[in-house]
């Protein structure tokens, strides 16, 4: 009896599944990507309103302790700083005394602290080195320097291992109204908690010298502080810099007993900081609170830290808080015809079923998405939005509030009660953080903001990341499996004799993944070749950035001529007919990698990318296929894929940008140089990801749609 045939082996569901997909990629594509782009647009429907997940925070639970005679005091701190504008020379000294005497008043511990700036160079290694890792300059002139004044208030009821840091920015050699009203606020704070008994954490006040750079005075004190120092201020550079010398000579002029320290004072580990900043500028309807919360890499603070703040300047002080938007989308016809599509699509879901809310008004919807663009481009640019970014870098959850007035402050009676409102929010805000006993933990890190008081969570967000970037893979293996089937029919046809060039085509997918490799190898030398630029002296930023362009011109033909070996560059005749398909695979599965890659260092950079590559990636086909056929569907691909490979090369893509947002007339050649320099002083990863994913997967698009097939 003959042997019956074993049954075949039953596919998995999930298998089945992905077979199915694989077969039907097109379809799928269509669909994820229209998918990913409306789950990008329905953000600020989606969005949640802000609440206090940590229970200990308790904001607004206790009255103000905060005075009319602390804004008294405070108003009086303000005249003797302003006072000092009209002294010809030494205002700069003048105004740290002033303010180290007031704070030792206070009974506070005091220090100065001296900083250079830090070189702006690049280093090929920065990007993996610790915080604030850059090189000082040696040997520089003594004019060009910083000093701070750090007064510190020990809590009666801590331990000293932890603190609350208050950061005022202020320019030493000329101070503004504006700036002598944010040293005001502090003053009126930190003057209070240096007499309540409830104070559990330390109070560092960081008068920061800011005539170099607000980031740069608060980064210098961050890196001395976590990073033990053994010398002294009064000590060094005492030949070469006699104003440091008169800055401790007068000390002893003081009419307290407490001195100041003469080295570098500490508190406990940091666990919330407040940079306080007051601008000029007169609102029409309240008094304005902008947050800013972004710092370098999209890291963004504990959302709590936030909540706290919009919920005291709302409910308790009356602020109008706001947080940055792109002003020029709120003009923006199609956004209004959407928004108010989708409130029409709400207002008709919930006549079917009035629990279910979906849609907000046209306005909100316009307003959210200008808001969202925001977060996502300050975000995607890994550029810390103000000094508060420092403190991230080091773990520490920080945001800078920035107290705009309603009116001029130059009437006293309007002064006094812009000192008392912001003097209380800052209050509010360190009672409670005082009450934590661990570090900002329960609400979210990863997240987008729609309005001060809505955002998406990062559970979100990923959906629209997850939809756009879902066709690669699935393509990438429909265009290898349709690659390999057509090889394994051309094999059958072909003899025992052709038997190198059956071995010869089998192997053209380690050809496809040679080039990929060679390419972004070269994206590697081209992100390390301002290490080699900036070394030349009296360089311009236009220069720079067409040396820049040259020398990546010549290391790409270098790469291309030990690529084009005897093995990997056959004749035409044994080249496979659907090599540039295997190519095309290839390609897509590193752009994928890349992007998922991405989005776990920096989602914003990784969704912006994902929105030029993924619709590069999937249309990317030999322009010699489409003019052969010559239909209208091959030559609209064909116009599509030269426009968008033009608009995803990244100056086109810079150009196009800063034109939309600022105009063309003022864009010049070394701006993108500029920005890019802007990128590797941040040491945001934008700056990897457009070199080593973005700048590859453009050339190998262009590679493909020259390929000749």
């Amino acid at each position: 009896m003959a042997e019956t045939e074993a049954p075949r082996p039953r596919q998995r569901p999930i298998v089945r599944l992905g077979i199915f997909l694989i077969s039907h990629s097109f379809s799928f594509s269509v669909v994820c990507c229209t998918a990913g782009v409306l789950a990008l647009l329905l953000l600020p429907i989606l969005a949640k309103n802000t609440y206090i997940s940590e229970n200990a925070l308790m904001p607004g639970s206790a009255n103000p302790m905060l005075s009319n005679q602390d804004v008294l005091e405070a108003n009086r701190f303000v005249k003797d700083l302003i006072a000092l504008n009209s002294k010809p020379r030494g205002s700069g000294i003048e105004s740290q005394r002033l303010i180290a005497q007031y704070m030792k008043d206070l009974g506070a511990e005091v220090n100065y602290h001296k900083f250079h700036p830090q070189i702006t160079q690049f280093h090929p290694l920065q990007f993996f080195s610790s915080p604030d890792s850059g090189t000082v300059e040696r040997n520089i002139s003594c004019s060009f320097h910083g000093v701070n004044t750090v007064g510190i208030t020990r809590a009666p009821r801590g331990d000293g291992k932890e603190a609350i840091v208050l950061v005022t920015p202020y320019n030493s050699q000329k101070i503004k109204q504006a700036e002598a009203l944010s040293l005001g606020t502090a003053y009126s704070v930190f003057s209070l908690l240096s007499r309540v008994t409830w104070l559990a954490k330390d109070i560092i006040w960081l008068v920061s010298d800011s005539q170099h750079g607000e980031y740069a005075a608060v980064s210098a004190w961050l890196r001395d502080y976590h990073i033990p120092m053994f010398t002294r201020l009064h000590t060094v550079n005492a030949e070469t810099c006699p104003d440091i010398n008169y800055l401790y000579d007068v000390r002893d002029n003081s009419v307290t007993g407490r001195k100041i320290y003469d080295g570098f004072k500490r508190a406990g580990t940091m666990a919330a900081a407040l940079v306080i900043k007051v601008v000029d500028r007169s609102e029409t309807f309240d008094d304005n609170l902008n947050i800013y919360a972004e710092a370098s890499n999209g890291q963004m603070p504990n959302l709590d830290l936030i909540n706290i703040v919009n919920y005291l300047a709302v409910h308790r002080q009356g602020f109008r808080v706001k947080v940055e938007k792109l002003w020029s989308l709120l003009d923006s016809k199609w956004l209004k015809n959407l928004g108010e599509l989708f409130e029409s699509v709400g207002q008709v879901v919930s006549s079917i079923n009035p629990q279910w809310k979906f849609g907000i008004p046209a306005a909100d919807y316009t307003e959210g998405i200008a808001t969202l663009a925001s977060s996502l481009y300050n975000q995607a640019l890994g550029v810390p939005t103000g000094p508060h970014g420092a403190f991230r870098d080091y773990q520490v959850d920080a945001i800078t509030l920035e107290l705009s007035p309603r009116a001029s402050v130059d009437k006293i009676i309007r002064q006094n009660d812009f000192l008392l409102r912001g003097g209380r929010l800052i209050e509010g805000v360190i009672l409670s953080v005082n009450n934590l006993l661990e570090k900002f933990h329960q609400s979210f890190f990863l997240y987008l903001l729609t309005s001060p008081g809505k955002f998406v969570s990062v559970g979100v967000y990923m959906i629209a990341f997850a939809l756009l970037v879902a066709p690669l893979p699935m393509v990438a293996a429909s265009l290898y499996a349709d690659a390999i089937n057509l090889n394994s029919s051309q094999n059958n046809e072909k003899t025992v004799a052709d038997e190198p060039g059956t071995a010869l085509r089998s192997l053209k997918w380690v050809n496809a993944a040679k080039k990929v490799f060679v390419v972004h190898l070269w994206g590697s030398v081209v992100s390390l070749l301002p290490y080699f630029i900036c070394q030349i002296p009296n360089r311009s930023p236009t220069v720079s950035f067409i040396i820049w362009f040259l020398l990546s011109v010549l290391s790409f033909f270098i790469m291309f001529l030990i690529l084009a070996s005897p093995f990997s560059h056959a004749k035409e005749s044994q080249l496979h007919l659907r090599e540039w398909a295997i190519l095309k695979s290839v390609t897509m599965s590193a752009t994928f990698i890349g992007l998922c890659l991405m989005s776990v260092i920096n989602f914003s950079t990784a969704e912006l990318g994902g929105l030029l590559l993924v619709p590069m990636c999937l249309m990317a086909q030999p322009m010699r296929r489409d003019i052969r056929v010559g239909s209208l569907s091959t030559l609209s691909r064909l116009a599509y894929n030269l426009v968008f490979c033009l608009i995803g090369f990244p100056p086109v893509t810079f150009v196009l940008l800063k034109g939309a947002f600022e105009g063309f007339n003022s864009i010049n050649v070394g701006d993108f140089w500029c920005w890019v320099e802007s990128l590797w002083a941040w040491s945001s990863a934008t700056y990897l990801y457009i070199g080593m994913v973005h700048l590859p997967c453009w050339v190998l698009c262009i590679h493909i749609l020259f390929h000749h097939c």
